[in-house]
């Protein structure tokens, strides 16, 4: 009994000291505003550069992006609502990571459904070059 207690106790203390971990990293993070502004700058395009983020490009309009970005991060905007601003004046093309959703999916899944497809198409030719050689194996 007295080791269950124990028991009880340690996964208590250790799920506690994960939960601390969590808040104090989650409370960091929130009182890191330039952290905050390069994680948002990460997420978006730069109009100038092709397939470079505003947060990597050298591009004087990228850095009227950031500046904008730590002001509305200054003023308490959340990060959804200063991404939302961007795609309102660029559309999604802003993104670098497209949203998955409406036509969109097909974009993300066509690797996969194109490498499955290959692979089976692999396996079904070894499969029947095989068979082929043991039924010539048999007729000699």
């Amino acid at each position: 009994m007295a080791h269950r207690h124990n028991d009880r106790a340690w996964r208590t203390g250790v799920a506690l000291l994960i939960a601390v971990t969590l808040l104090a990293a989650g409370i960091a993070a929130a009182k890191d505003p330039e952290a905050r502004a390069q994680a948002i700058a990460a997420q978006l395009r730069c109009p100038v550069c092709q397939n470079e983020s505003v947060a990597d490009s050298p591009s004087e309009l990228a850095a009227q992006m950031r500046t904008l970005i730590r002001a509305k991060v200054a003023a308490g905007e959340t990060d959804q609502q200063i991404v939302d601003y961007f795609v309102s004046k660029y559309g999604e093309w802003i993104l670098l990571e497209p949203p998955r959703r409406g036509p969109l999916w097909i974009v993300w899944l066509a690797p996969a459904v194109a490498l499955l497809g290959g692979a089976y198409l692999a396996f079904a030719y070894l499969r029947r070059s095989m068979v082929g050689r043991e039924v010539g194996t048999l007729k000699r």
